[in-house]
């Protein structure tokens, strides 16, 4: 089959498609992928700077979506079946084995591209919202990021939960981006604090979503209403920020990590909690994950490149076939 590789760790630069064996069952389930998300930890991956450090060379890509063509008794789907996963590495291939717990059926009204832009962002973004900061309807959340996979997902996810979105954004494309996702205002990253305490009429906000950090973390903190939550996802940034603790007395506020990896590796069954609270909203059409770039397979070092350059807008999906 073909698939693209990591062969040294030098970037996007480095990947090359090739052709390697199929993997086998053995207990998992095996796909025909036909889309494959891409994302931050993959690019991380190309220079060995993500957590999980496979030895050169191998096969990046943590979401998939396609067809079941093999599974075993009692792994919840079958033969044919059409299906999102997130297998862990593998993904940027024709074909994926992932453990059955780590797939899942699709609605008929979701396509391949956007369901391969859900295992990875939109867990994780529940697991943020839901778990970590206990969202509660009514209440005003701040995206960062937000023409990015991580934000769209957030902006979308409050906002089908209750919640009103203010999005923050660097171009008026992006802008546009945020608002077809749902966000009910947009504000520039230059200058967001400003834009937000006019919005809130001073109030502020109860939920701030980073997937970013860097330095626009400290105006962050202070965008926060009494007793708001700033949630921690990312680095994208590329820096990753400190805090001064006694800015979370002045005002009870809380920096709350959401690490949904470290807390579903312990705990596999969640990930089908998750998406069974997710699926009707994925039924009714309320999560639609909007995508930008589409590459075909022999393109992954420009897909990877796009996300390195933070051109990103919407999901970068890979088709393998």
């Amino acid at each position: 089959m073909r698939a693209v590789q990591i062969v040294t760790l030098d970037g996007p630069s480095a990947v090359r498609v090739t052709d390697i064996a199929e993997p086998g069952g053995d207990g998992a389930v095996v796909i025909d992928v036909h889309a494959a998300g891409v994302t931050f930890p993959d690019l991380l991956q190309t220079r060995g700077l993500y957590q999980l450090k496979p030895d050169p060379p191998f096969v990046p890509g943590t979401e998939v979506a396609g067809v079941v063509r093999s599974a075993p008794e009692g792994a919840g789907v079958r033969a044919g079946d059409r299906v999102a996963a997130f297998p862990g590495l593998g993904g940027f291939a024709e074909v994926v084995a992932a453990d059955p717990k780590a797939v899942f059926g699709i609605p008929d009204n979701l396509s391949f591209r956007a369901a391969a832009a859900l295992p990875m962002n939109y867990l994780t973004v529940h697991f943020a919202l839901c778990r970590r900061a206990a969202l509660r309807e009514g209440e005003r959340v701040l995206v960062h990021g937000a023409a990015g996979g991580v934000g769209t997902a957030a902006i979308q996810l409050a906002a089908a939960l209750g919640a009103r979105v203010i999005a923050v954004t660097s171009t008026p494309r992006k802008a546009e981006i945020a608002r077809a996702a749902g966000a009910h205002d947009v504000v520039s990253s230059d200058g967001f604090l400003e834009q937000v305490r006019e919005l809130t009429g001073g109030e502020g906000v109860d939920l701030v979503v980073d997937p970013v950090g860097g330095d626009r973390f400290t105006d962050s903190l202070r965008a926060l209403a009494p007793e708001g939550r700033l949630l921690v996802i990312g680095f994208t940034a590329g820096e990753i920020p400190t805090v001064k603790v006694n800015r979370l007395l002045l005002n009870n506020i809380a920096v709350v990590g959401v690490g949904w990896g470290a807390f579903w590796q312990r705990r596999p069954e969640y990930l089908r909690q998750q998406w069974n609270e997710l699926l009707p909203l994925l039924e009714q059409g309320r999560l639609d994950p909007p995508i930008g770039s589409v590459y075909p397979l022999e393109e992954a070092a420009a897909a990877l490149t796009e996300l390195d350059e933070r051109r990103a807008t919407g999901k970068v999906v890979l088709l393998p076939r």
